[in-house]
């Protein structure tokens, strides 16, 4: 019996391939996966093409070291760089190498959070209301993010289902970390969401009537529920105007509002409204849980819906406040409060002072002309203070040392 000879072996996967396939086995994001790529890509070139399973400790060291010399990166960048090489090491190419451990680790650096006042806020969301175009309701955004307190991705990826008017909720759907939580719904913006909604659900009938594919779901409910990415409740809540074609799929559908045209909006807006502060649309968020502190409420009620894992990271707000209004009173503006004291009375400028010689020449001797007072260096605003010139006498006891006799005297 013949047997079929066995057919050629298929390549191995190429290295960022290989790379996004375990990325993906262990439900990484896919920001994740963007800077893992990234930094492995650069990693490669840094070092001339050269394949990483040829390459060591040295190299590694040598490619961190020229980002923190030459590049001048952040410790959080440089640990970013350093975490993808080693997901790289361990995780694609199974190398157990004892060094990888052995590899230092830049400190951790705590900056304090850029934070608006409310003035500065209003001043922002109203150059925003300016700004707002059809289809892309840039003062509804920034509102919703600073009432919220979410991050950009999440509120642009907002779904229909998400707005609960009922509850007064909105339901925040793989924020970071893959985690869920539910934030407060303003009541100020009510109107403006049930306007926006109606918006929406034009376009998601456009595209019915177009018969384009559904938009996007997470993991496998599309092919779980296939109708579910056409149905009105999945649809999102800020809609691109046009569609665009899915990088991953290839669809040609309608994806949420980009990050990247908010962001430039809020940058115009910040110049428009004259704030001098190195602002980002997640300043909103640092402002939302500042202000928040600063009207009473405790700590852990910010930390939830902030979606903060520890309570640490919700901290750094408190030391924001120290800064602010009015912890502790500087000691300048305690002295600028209190009463200055009165001026001393003003002295002439050079007057005659009775020595015992001329005092003698008074009660019967020879009249001595008096001796002019020594003026001291006058200090800043006050007048000089005169002073007697001092005679030179003569040293009548047998002492070693005369000018300590005439001194002890005095």
């Amino acid at each position: 019996m013949l047997q079929t000879p066995p057919g050629p072996e298929a390549p191995p996967p190429r290295l960022l391939d290989a790379l996004r396939e375990q990325i993906r086995y262990l439900h990484y994001s896919r920001r994740t996966e963007q800077a893992y790529v990234h930094w492995v890509r650069a990693y490669v070139h840094f070092h001339e093409l050269r394949h990483p399973a040829e390459l060591s400790r040295a190299e590694v060291e040598a490619f961190l070291t020229w980002l923190a010399n030459d590049r001048r990166v952040s410790a959080g960048t440089h640990r970013q760089a350093l975490s993808a090489l080693l997901f790289l090491y361990q995780k694609v190419l199974r190398q157990d190498l004892p060094w990888l451990a052995d590899i230092g680790r830049p400190r951790a650096e705590r900056r304090l959070p850029v934070v608006l006042s409310a003035e500065e806020v209003a001043a922002v969301l109203r150059q925003l209301d300016l700004h707002t175009q059809p289809g892309a309701p840039y003062g509804l955004i920034g509102r919703l993010l600073y009432g919220t307190g979410m991050r950009l991705l999440e509120g642009l990826s907002l779904r229909v289902k998400d707005i609960d008017f009922d509850r007064r909720a909105v339901v925040v759907r793989e924020g970071k970390g893959a985690k869920d939580r539910v934030v407060m719904l303003p009541v100020a913006l009510d109107g403006a969401l049930r306007l926006q909604l109606q918006q929406a659900h034009a376009l998601w009938a456009e595209d019915r009537a177009q018969g384009l594919p559904g938009v996007h779901l997470p993991g496998a409910l599309a092919r779980k529920y296939p109708r579910a990415p056409q149905s009105w409740t999945w649809h999102w809540l800020f809609p691109q105007a046009q569609p665009s074609v899915d990088p991953r799929s290839g669809l040609h559908r309608r994806h949420h509002f980009l990050e990247g045209n908010f962001q430039r909006a809020f940058k115009l807006a910040l110049a428009a409204a004259g704030v001098a502060k190195p602002a980002s649309p997640h300043t909103l968020r640092h402002s939302f849980a500042t202000h928040l502190l600063q009207a009473g409420y405790d700590i852990r009620t910010v930390q939830e819906l902030l979606g903060h894992a520890d309570v640490s990271t919700t901290m750094i707000y408190t030391h924001v406040l120290r800064l602010g209004g009015g912890a502790v009173r500087s000691p300048l503006d305690m002295l600028a409060a209190a009463p200055s004291p009165a001026a001393p009375p003003a002295l002439p400028v050079a007057h005659a002072v009775a020595t015992p010689l001329a005092m003698g020449a008074a009660a019967g001797g020879a009249p001595v002309p008096p001796t002019p007072a020594r003026m001291r260096y006058p200090a800043a605003g006050w007048p000089p203070t005169p002073h007697r010139a001092r005679d030179r006498e003569p040293c009548y006891l047998a002492t070693p040392n005369c000018t300590a006799a005439a001194t002890a005297a005095s």
